[in-house]
């Protein structure tokens, strides 16, 4: 007689059942209880707890290269199951066993409370007498994300991914399962739409998330794989039904294997799954919250202080003393908190495959360094500093310390990615050095704000003590997590910013520990207004840096742009402040100065897109965030003839609003509010040019 298990936890509904012969089901995991017609009996068996593979296994159906019917996946039996209360919320965990090999596994879930959303991984640990090799471990498995309603999936289901790439990351896009290739032709097949990475940059094409939507049910599913190196989910077909295996990294996808000695545990990747009553948008609002809510706690989260960062459309990486001292004086003028002196301080001249010892260059900085920063510090801004800490180059005076044992090795031989080597952080050696460079900043410079960059990517891993390449790199990831986390205990009011070549490496392993991301290295402001307006639905409004650099031969609306981009997340000025005329100079600093009055709402706020998410090709871009009864709109006119746009605001149908024109204060939009429709009327004569509004709803 099989018996289950009813989960009901912060308005999510899961449902496992055992059967008699020890088989654990995840039947259910929605914003309902689970309705007994949507499941027939012959569909029962593709619902499993976990997908598991070791070397030497069977496999059993048709399966292609998805991960479904695994063994000894087909045959782990229940073993019992703890639930209880933890400081985050309630927590459940279910045990596994394999009757063969005595391998055990615990399924866990962990539930936050009042919010829709879960974070899930297993473990495993030998507990036979011989050695095992795992080829696949599932962190979370569902069957039946289809099953409400009566449309085909076809037509009712749609999937949301962010694809991402250098300068032109976070390019949302939804498809139906067919436009992916899957069509609903028979009940189980061998086709999959799967997406991975496989490297150190855990973004370089896909941010590590999805929303899938059934559009007939008026229901989301989500997840994102807080990782920050290789990871692997699929979307299959079984029992006539679809199936989601979300994970780390796996063999047959990204090189990884794993040996379990008797006795060794394997903690898998977590990952973070959620469901609500609603889109895309109450999918991320929930995610939202929750990323929050497993972030590191940090003031620069909620003081949200103005960046200037020499960088972008400005030194370009070649400062000096004399070139830095106008810069820092005109980013005190317009108001800026931390300036930031990005890469090339450490060197004369040509940097990039020198770097490695992380000295100041006394040929850019006669007066040393220090000078400079103090300059800094007496314009009452906190100084910063670039590093990229996680490589070495090909051609440093540093290697001169160093062994094969400092890097990744493959084939005998050192990685190599544009000139440079990659640091392994598992050696003791390495970590010695990252600490001395970072105390040094700290304690001897008085940094507050490093701009942590990683411009390689390590590829599928490293053999040094490692069962696999792909096995070294999830080694790898893990250490320097650990040593990060070790820094921030150390330090715990430096601000480090995640930066890999912009936002090669947006996810949440990283993020629940930087308090800032870098979104892009993209030089168009008109380009990056998409890649802004996009940023929310992958990380927290308040973690995203947005670059604002106006331009020495720009106009008053290149200012105005360049600032609507950023304002309403985390500004990251740049651009040759000091050569700005004083009308465009004032732009900025109006920018800043209304920034300061809004950037409390940030944390607190939820993201919304009247017209749909952004895409490079649109005419026209629109992005709000909501607090209460304020809300903050941005809208960009890109292109096209037409001059007026309705922008709806869901939910918000015959309620009253006050409109404010609140960036640039004088400008030539016009906007009115229509209750009865439930949308905002704006006009912008321009192409090129964007506007902030301001909201506030009328209590009635």
């Amino acid at each position: 007689m099989s018996k289950r298990i009813n989960v009901a936890e912060n308005g999510l509904h899961l449902v496992f059942e055992v059967t008699e012969g020890g088989d654990v089901r995840l039947l259910h995991f929605g914003t309902g209880p689970l309705r007994g017609e949507t499941i027939k009996d012959g569909q029962l068996p593709g619902f499993r707890l976990m997908e598991l593979q070791l070397t030497g296994e069977d496999r059993a159906e048709y399966h292609g290269r998805t991960h479904r019917a695994s063994y000894p996946g087909l045959r782990m039996a229940y073993e019992g199951h703890t639930d209880f209360v933890n400081d985050l919320g309630r927590k459940l965990e279910i045990g596994l066993k394999d009757p063969v090999t005595g391998l055990l596994a615990v399924q866990h879930f962990q539930f936050y409370n009042g919010i829709q959303t879960v974070r899930s991984w297993s473990v495993l640990k030998n507990a036979g007498d011989s050695t095992v090799g795992v080829e696949y471990v599932s962190s979370f498995a569902l069957t039946g994300l289809d099953k409400e309603g009566d449309q085909d999936r076809d037509v009712k289901m749609e999937l949301s991914i962010a694809h991402n790439g250098w300068q032109s990351e976070l390019q949302w896009r939804t498809y139906k399962l067919p436009e992916l290739g899957m069509s609903h032709v028979i009940d189980r097949g061998s086709k999959r739409v799967s997406y991975s990475n496989t490297g150190s940059w855990s973004a370089a094409e896909h941010i590590p998330m999805a929303v899938l939507e059934n559009k007939e049910a008026g229901t989301s599913l989500f997840w994102q794989i807080e990782h920050n190196g290789s990871w692997h989910w699929e979307i299959i077909e079984q029992v006539d039904l679809l199936t989601v295996l979300i994970s780390g990294p796996t063999e047959h996808d990204n090189h990884w294997w794993k040996r379990l000695q008797p006795g060794e545990e394997f903690v898998s990747v977590p990952v973070a799954v959620g469901a609500v009553q609603g889109g895309f948008e109450q999918a991320i609002a929930d995610l939202t919250a929750y990323r929050r809510r497993i972030r590191r706690e940090n003031e620069d989260n909620s003081k949200l202080r103005v960046i200037f960062n020499d960088y972008m459309n400005c030194l370009w990486g070649d400062p000096t003393t004399a070139k830095l001292l106008p810069l820092i004086d005109a980013a005190a003028d317009v108001g800026c908190e931390y300036f930031c002196i990005d890469a090339g301080w450490y060197a004369p001249g040509e940097w990039w495959d020198g770097v490695g010892e992380w000295l100041p260059s006394a040929e850019r900085f006669p007066e040393g360094i220090k000078y400079v920063l103090d300059y800094i510090r007496g314009k009452g801004m906190i100084p910063g500093l670039w590093l990229e800490l996680e490589v070495m180059g090909i051609n440093s005076k540093k290697l001169a310390d160093t062994d094969n044992g400092w890097f990744f090795m493959r084939h005998g031989e050192r990685v190599k990615d544009r000139s440079r080597y990659q640091l392994d952080y598992r050696n003791p050696a390495v970590i010695a050095h990252a600490n001395e460079v970072i105390r040094r900043l700290v304690e001897d410079y008085g940094v507050g704000y490093i701009k942590m960059d990683y411009n390689i990517n390590g590829g599928i891993g490293t053999e040094t003590g490692a069962d696999s390449f792909g096995d070294g790199l999830l080694q790898h990831n893990r250490a320097y997590l650990g040593w990060l986390d070790a820094i921030f205990e150390r330090y715990p009011d430096l601000v480090i910013e995640n930066c890999s070549s912009g936002g090669m490496r947006m996810d949440y392993a990283m993020l629940s520990r930087h308090s800032i991301q870098s979104t892009s290295d993209q030089e168009d402001y008109v380009n990056y207004a998409a890649i802004a307006a996009s940023s929310p639905a992958a990380l927290t409004p308040e973690q995203s840096a947005i670059w604002s650099y106006p331009l020495r031969e720009g106009d008053d609306e290149e200012v105005v742009f360049n600032m609507v981009n950023a304002l309403l997340l985390r500004v990251h000025q740049s651009g040759h402040l000091a050569e700005l005329s004083p009308r465009r100079r004032e732009l900025v600093k109006e920018a800043l100065d209304y920034y300061k009055t809004i950037r409390t709402d940030i944390p607190e706020a939820v993201p919304f897109w009247p017209i749909g998410l952004p895409t490079q090709q649109a005419d026209w871009i629109s992005f709000g965030l909501r607090r209460d009864n304020r809300i903050y709109l941005a809208v960009w006119r890109i292109a096209g003839e037409t001059s007026e746009i309705k922008l709806p605001l869901g939910g918000l149908v015959n309620q009253e609003l006050d409109v404010k024109r609140a960036y640039p204060h004088e400008n030539d939009s016009e906007v009115s509010w229509h209750s009865e429709e439930g949308y905002l009327a704006v006009r912008m004569p321009k192409i090129r040019t964007a506007r902030l509004f301001e909201l506030s709803v009328q209590k009635i």
